[in-house]
């Protein structure tokens, strides 16, 4: 029970240490710090839980008590981490989402080298300037279509923003599998360390009841000298058959 609490405040100052640091610039997180915090967030509370498995079955009233107690302020303190990492989740993704869209719908400079609108005449080559006329003389016909600010910029700019979401959403996706395959990691140390404490109390048990290893190695000593002894009383005893009827007739 000592070893589990040891473990748990390890692993809980491991998890303020983490979320220190990403409180320090959510905006800026890497998700391998968000995948490590929910994998020490899971492995926290097996770890509370397999606590409060030994609390209960604690003889001594006295521990048993104090064990309860401390299973009561870990999962407090798991509640509270849980509440701080999903805050400091929905502030990284409101400051992405901005950025996102300022990048998105940002204009440029007026005292940029490129037009803000790319059809404009200026922009086109000194060969196509008759074009050019032809196309401002069509377009003056035509009640003074522009290809300035039109619907098809806005369905550009949603396009636009519709793939930068999807790749957002591939990015969490895969974010969730890598924290799914560290999840699986940490089972299978938490399986590999409960494997060994069993181990571990079995051993103890044996030597409780007095099997060690030397009593074992006396017992096979000793059967093997009780077997040699009896089969050499079976020889003997053949010899001495042999010569009663060897001398009687």
């Amino acid at each position: 029970m000592n070893s589990l609490f040891n473990s748990a405040l390890k692993q809980s100052t491991a998890i303020r240490h983490d979320l220190d640091a990403f409180a320090e610039s959510p905006g800026t997180a890497s998700p391998a710090l968000q995948g490590q915090i929910s994998a020490s967030l899971a492995s926290f509370s097996r770890t509370i839980d397999d606590y409060a498995a030994l609390a209960k079955s604690e003889l001594i009233p006295e521990k048993k008590e104090k064990a309860i107690e401390r299973e009561k302020s870990f999962r407090a303190t798991l509640l509270d981490y849980r509440q701080q990492f999903e805050r400091l989740r929905k502030e990284r993704e409101e400051t992405v989402s901005v950025t996102n869209r300022s990048e998105l719908f940002g204009r440029r400079p007026h005292h940029a080298a490129t037009p803000e609108n790319p059809y404009a005449d200026h922009a086109l080559p000194r060969s196509s300037a008759f074009g050019s006329a032809t196309a401002s003389s069509s377009a003056a016909a035509g009640g003074g279509l522009s290809f300035g600010a039109g619907p098809g910029s806005y369905d550009r700019e949603t396009h636009a923003l519709r793939e930068q979401s999807f790749f957002a959403q591939t990015n969490t996706q895969l974010d969730e599998f890598l924290d799914r395959g560290r999840a699986v990691l940490q089972d299978l140390g938490q399986q590999r360390d409960v494997l060994k404490n069993t181990q571990r109390r079995l051993y103890s048990v044996g030597n409780t009841l007095g099997i060690s290893g030397d009593t074992i190695r006396r017992v096979e000593r000793r059967a093997r000298e009780d077997k040699g002894i009896f089969w050499c009383g079976v020889v003997v005893f053949f010899l001495f058959c042999w010569l009663v009827l060897h001398f009687l007739r």
